[in-house]
């Protein structure tokens, strides 16, 4: 065990693993967050008891030249994706090199890079609506273009690179250099405090020599370039820290050791890459020392925004298959989509894949326009989205029965229709994971919408505080509320003509800005009950998260309707039905949620997971066999040094 000079972090190179405290782990995440609010935001609004729809509507629009851009690449995109068998892709679990090269062709691969440097600089809109419809041929082929321009290369070479780097790497990646990111290791995931990977300056200051592993890296098997995350220590001349670099993948001492297979994303290129003596370019760099995790944070700030479109595209493929067998498939003498229990699945897949939409277009619209903060509503989006679209695929398979359990395959070989139903149950179930798992999203979220009670609370929030800092602090929290607290107790939802230019939407608005207000007294007395220990309520805070995203989803659902009747009076009457039966579902799931924070089995179930783990109920797992046993440790030890594996990298072009 050895003891680094730059905190009280421990490591040990036999298993490659980093040890830090609970304290570390939160400074790190703490110091990458953006704490400024120069701009303004609809979702943190929401938690505050702020339900500005100015900020969001109207929505805003791209301009014509832009839309046409936009419009005239998807119209070339359909017809190269036309000739694309999704079957290929799920038989063979490989996205075939052709396909590729005719996305690059048509430049997909450059979709959000600006045109000075050799990309299509489409909206984020247009690009939102290009991976729905590259989704909706194979999730994969949208997981292979998101990885690249969402979070590998493109995205913070655009956002914090030199001018230099841009002209270096963005013509490559628009022409079809593959790239990927390179975050998580074998027994580090949403705690980077524990990052292992190092990259040490050499002698001259002219390089670093980068050695670590990495798993999980999304593309990693075909990149060409990477985005790789490691910890630079402290030394002279630099502060070091988390530090982010691009990295040629044919670099002498990259090995991808390994391609990992997965329930479902067939065709997926995700693998073990390692990192030994790997020198990489001083110039290679990208921003300073140690804003790595800030710089990961940003790019997701937008990057984020790709799954919503795919759940969204999701959501319209299960309405489409629902619809069709629904009204041809006929059981006790009725259409079963005529049958009361299939007739609300339906409903709720029509309904939420409108707010799917909404939710989407809205955001995407919030990040072309730049004018406001929207990292917590690309964070809603993809944490709402993900979990939306994994319940439609369910209610997917329950609707089209043994069929729905089948595969296409299978259908196809008996004559039937070949309908992937299982596999989107597959696919989507990821979304819950990627980017950010549904947990770590609450948590992320929830410091967010708190950040004020914190910063009024100061030292009250503070376990660590002294008697006397929580005193003083005490009487500065009450200055805050004194003036905050007054303003939720009546506002627009009160008023029953409120919002009348949304005509029979207007009631679903002011429930919204009723709940809002709600929302941060419930929030306030959750801060007032558990001060400092509110950070481990997190099933609490979980739940003002999800009500926000759906107080979200219903702004969101209510000004595109309102959009689409501006835009085609006779499509707007369909939207205002579509939003107007999502805003009653999900006022439903509001209410529930409501109650559950302070009625509830949290204290009873966090006793009960303490017994689990110190083993008191290991009886009740007495009748069973676990085919698992003696395969191997919970987590593989990956000790730095050269690669002793035959690597797996192929190029696709």
């Amino acid at each position: 065990m050895t003891s680094t000079t730059e905190d009280s972090r421990t490591e040990t190179r036999d298993g490659h693993h980093v040890e830090a405290t609970e304290r570390e782990a939160r400074a790190v995440a703490e110091a990458a967050r953006e704490t400024g609010w120069e701009r303004p935001s609809f979702a943190k609004g929401l938690y505050l008891g702020d339900f500005d729809i100015d900020l969001i509507h109207p929505q805003p629009r791209a301009n014509a030249e832009d839309e046409a851009r936009g419009e005239e690449f998807l119209e070339r995109l359909r017809i190269v994706l036309k000739g694309m068998d999704a079957a290929v892709i799920e038989r063979e679990d490989r996205i075939p090199d052709d396909y590729v090269a005719a996305l690059a062709e048509v430049g997909a691969f450059g979709m959000k890079i600006p045109r000075e440097y050799g990309g299509l600089g489409l909206t984020m809109s247009s690009y939102g609506k290009a991976l729905m419809l590259v989704g909706s041929v194979h999730a994969s082929l949208g997981a292979l273009l998101s990885a690249h321009q969402s979070i590998g290369v493109p995205e913070p070479v655009k956002l914090v690179g030199t001018e230099e780097q841009k002209r270096e790497f963005l013509p490559r990646c628009a022409a079809g250099a593959i790239s990927a990111f390179l975050l998580t290791e074998p027994d580090v995931g949403s705690d980077p405090a524990r990052m292992a990977t190092t990259a040490t300056p050499t002698p001259d200051g002219s390089a670093y020599l980068l050695d670590g592993v990495k798993l999980w890296t999304t593309n990693g098997v075909v990149a060409e370039l990477l985005v790789v995350m490691a910890r630079v220590p402290a030394h002279e001349g630099g502060r070091g820290g988390i530090t982010a670099f691009v990295v040629e993948s044919s670099t002498t001492g990259i090995t991808v050791e390994r391609r990992n297979s997965f329930m479902g994303l067939k065709g997926l290129e995700n693998g073990l890459t390692r990192l030994d003596q790997v020198r990489v370019p001083a110039e290679n760099r990208l921003g300073r020392e140690g804003e790595g995790l800030k710089i990961a944070l940003t790019t997701l700030n937008a990057g984020r925004l790709s799954i919503p479109a795919m759940c969204a595209a999701a959501g319209k493929w299960s309405l489409k298959i629902a619809r069709e067998w629904s009204a041809t498939r006929v059981q006790w003498g009725r259409p079963v989509g005529e049958h009361a229990a299939v007739a609300q699945k339906i409903a709720f897949i029509a309904a939420t894949t409108f707010a799917l939409e909404a939710m989407t277009e809205l955001a995407t619209r919030l990040a072309d326009a730049g004018s406001k903060d929207i990292r917590i509503e690309a964070a809603l989006a993809k944490l709402w989205s993900s979990e939306m679209a994994w319940r439609i695929a369910d209610e997917l398979v329950q609707i089209r029965g043994g069929r729905g359990y089948e595969t296409a395959a299978s259908l196809a070989a008996r004559g039937e229709r070949a309908v992937p139903v299982e596999q989107l149950l597959r696919d989507m179930r990821i979304n819950r994971v990627f980017e950010g798992s549904t947990e770590i999203m609450h948590l992320l979220i929830a410091r967010e919408a708190v950040d004020a009670h914190l910063k009024a609370a100061g030292a009250l929030a503070d376990q660590d505080a002294s008697l006397e800092d929580k005193a003083r602090a005490a009487a500065g929290a009450s200055g805050f509320y004194a003036k905050w607290l007054p303003r939720l107790v009546a506002g627009r939802g009160d008023v029953p003509t409120a919002y009348a230019e949304f005509g029979s939407l207007a009631h679903h608005l002011r429930f919204v800005e009723r709940s809002s207000r709600k929302l941060a007294r419930q929030t306030f007395y959750g801060m007032s009950r558990w001060q400092a220990r509110l950070e481990y309520r997190q099933v609490f805070l979980g739940r003002v998260v999800d009500i926000g995203a759906e107080l979200f989803a219903m702004a969101a659902s209510c000004t595109r309707a309102e959009l689409l009747r501006q835009d085609d009076p006779a499509r707007g009457q369909a939207a205002f039905q579509l939003a107007d039966a999502f805003c009653d579902q999900s006022r439903l799931r509001v209410e529930a949620l409501f109650d559950a924070l302070w009625s509830n089995t949290d204290d009873v179930d966090t006793r009960l997971a303490k017994g689990v783990l110190a083993g008191d109920y290991a009886w009740l797992e007495d009748g069973i066999l676990d085919p698992s046993e003696g395969t191997g440790p919970w987590i593989a030890p990956w000790p730095s040094g050269p690669s002793e594996a035959r690597s797996v990298w192929r190029s696709m072009r």
